[in-house]
């Protein structure tokens, strides 16, 4: 592998798949929502690769902004000091090559959906470009990763319907707050260096009641998602929803502070959370 390709794997994580499938599968719950009350599945596989595209494509091109903009704090952390640009294998120019091009690569897919998706498309990069410099200024950039990550909710179900009710957004609530304790979760793993850098995150914050402040976020994350699946009168679909609960309570038990392990298997579990509610609603739509 040449040092070119390897370099744009690091720095793109296309070598960790689990960040574009938390960016995708929200996107999956919001289409599959919106063509569950549409009752049309014409271009419903279409669209869902569309959205795994962009992810794919986005959450790449976030990833190397992200790497841009923290290449003081990623020398200074054990975990991250031997990324591309921190190590200084991947000069910044090149790196802003990528983001041009993996972005002009996401707006072509963008533009294949209409008109309302493409403006909601190009309002979510305020999020995705802003986020980096979060934890410099709050304790809460996980909050801000929700809104962020999430918004692919509000995009499936417009993409279809082409209009904003009431279930989306509130499916949209309960993923960030799904995403708010998984990304505390995650942010254990370089608790000790961010204490010493100065870097804010939830997982600072609340690092005397983590399990306490976790399972609040992933028991109104399951309520919101809960009430969605009720207004939709879903039957077989619970049981998935009752293994995506199952999966956060897992999250919980799992997860250390004082084992870095630990935490980060419980934080690439949520693939599967992803995917249980995704399947929930997946499978009252092919009962159409």
């Amino acid at each position: 592998m040449s040092v070119h390709l390897k370099n744009f794997i690091n720095i793109t994580r296309l070598n960790k798949p689990i960040g574009f499938f938390l960016l995708f599968w929200p996107c999956s719950w919001g289409l599959s929502l919106s063509y569950f009350f549409q009752k049309d599945l014409q271009n419903f596989i279409y669209y869902l690769f569309l959205f795994l595209c962009g992810s794919v494509l986005m959450r790449s091109a976030g990833c190397i902004v992200n790497d841009i903009v923290d290449e003081k704090i990623d020398k200074r952390v054990s975990r991250t000091k031997n990324r591309p640009i921190a190590s200084g294998s991947l000069s910044k120019n090149l790196a802003w090559t990528y983001v041009l091009v993996l972005c002009s690569l996401a707006f072509l897919v963008l533009i294949q959906f209409n008109k309302l998706t493409i403006y909601l498309g190009i309002f979510s990069m305020i999020f995705a470009f802003s986020y980096p410099f979060m934890k410099r200024f709050t304790y809460w950039p996980q909050l801000f990763l929700g809104f962020t990550f999430n918004w692919g909710i509000i995009m499936g179900w417009v993409s279809i319907s082409n209009e904003i009710t009431y279930l989306p957004v509130l499916l949209y609530i309960g993923a960030i707050f799904w995403t708010l304790g998984y990304d505390t979760i995650y942010g254990l793993q370089d608790l000790s260096d961010d204490e010493v850098i100065g870097v804010k995150s939830t997982s600072i914050k609340f690092k005397k009641n983590l399990k306490l402040f976790i399972g609040m976020c992933y028991f109104l994350s399951s309520l919101f998602i809960s009430f969605v699946m009720i207004k939709m009168d879903i039957n077989f679909g619970f049981l998935f929803i009752f293994l995506f609960m199952a999966s956060l309570f897992y999250q919980i038990k799992i997860f250390s502070i004082k084992k870095p392990k630990n935490s980060l298997k419980a934080f690439k579990l949520n693939n599967l959370s992803g995917l249980f509610v995704f399947l929930a609603i997946l499978i009252e739509v092919t009962k159409i």
